[in-house]
């Protein structure tokens, strides 16, 4: 006989005791996002204010950093992720690694034995792999305590309304909110990753050692860029190499 179903509100006050319980946060000092500009001009009736914080990031695989404009994924951003789930292994293991608390919310299938050999902390990892009919109120809980949240939306169009709601939740605390399998209306960052080959087959068969990707990069007011990425087996590891030095700027048709 089955056990009572959880509700949602049983759900978030469960996850919100979890967070609690979290012993030490990855950066416990104020957490400048994408919500910070440029201080406003002094005026007559008002002194001048202090100096905006810059903005800080959160790591990614090299290769994948070397297509960003910062050089890593900006506290306080929403990502979209699309094609390969490597990418998504990526920049759990960079975040973790790094000593960052990552969430996984409706993501059953996400490679947990991939991301441990990129050098992912399980151990700074929130699971929830059946977040119920509302997946998108649980990242609202974890966004306010975990540095890098993973939301797969199932196919669904998320409504402009809510979605402003949760990208103002994370600008505020500095989170970074990745978002797959569906459509968020605005996102600061476009990462898509597409496999171009295989390592370690030749013409009669052989062992898969290592999978090559193209990854593309499209931040919000920036050119996009786009990389050949080699993800290969190394010491007992899987490691991200560029397999080209420099990345290709895209022609964007007008």
């Amino acid at each position: 006989m089955t056990g009572p179903v959880e509700s949602k509100a049983d759900t978030i006050v469960r996850l919100r005791r979890r967070m609690a319980e979290i012993p030490a946060r990855s950066d416990t000092s104020p957490r400048p996002s994408l919500a910070v500009l440029a201080p406003d001009r002094p005026s007559a009736d008002r002194p001048p204010q202090a100096p905006a914080p810059t903005l800080r990031t959160l790591p990614a695989p090299a290769p994948i950093a070397h297509l960003l404009p910062h050089r890593g994924l900006v506290r306080g951003s929403i990502v979209q992720l699309s094609g390969a789930t490597a990418l998504h292994a990526g920049l759990v293991a960079s975040v973790t690694e790094s000593g960052g608390w990552a969430a996984l919310i409706g993501t059953p299938r996400f490679g947990l034995l991939a991301a441990t050999e990129m050098g992912a902390n399980l151990k700074r990892c929130a699971i929830v792999p059946d977040p119920g009919p509302d997946p998108i109120a649980v990242a609202a809980v974890l966004v306010d305590g975990i540095d890098l949240v993973v939301l797969s939306l199932a196919g669904a169009d998320v409504p402009p309304s809510r979605a402003r709601a949760i990208t103002a939740r994370a600008r505020r605390t500095g989170a970074i909110l990745v978002v797959t399998d569906g459509h968020w209306p605005t996102v600061d960052l476009h990462l898509d990753a597409r496999v171009a080959g295989y390592r370690g087959l030749g013409a009669v068969g052989g062992r898969i050692t290592g999978v090559d990707l193209t990854v593309e990069a499209r931040a919000r007011g920036h050119q996009p860029r786009r990389a050949d990425v080699a993800v290969t087996g190394r010491a007992g590891g899987v490691t991200w190499v560029a397999i080209q030095d420099d990345s290709v700027p895209l022609k964007v048709a007008r």
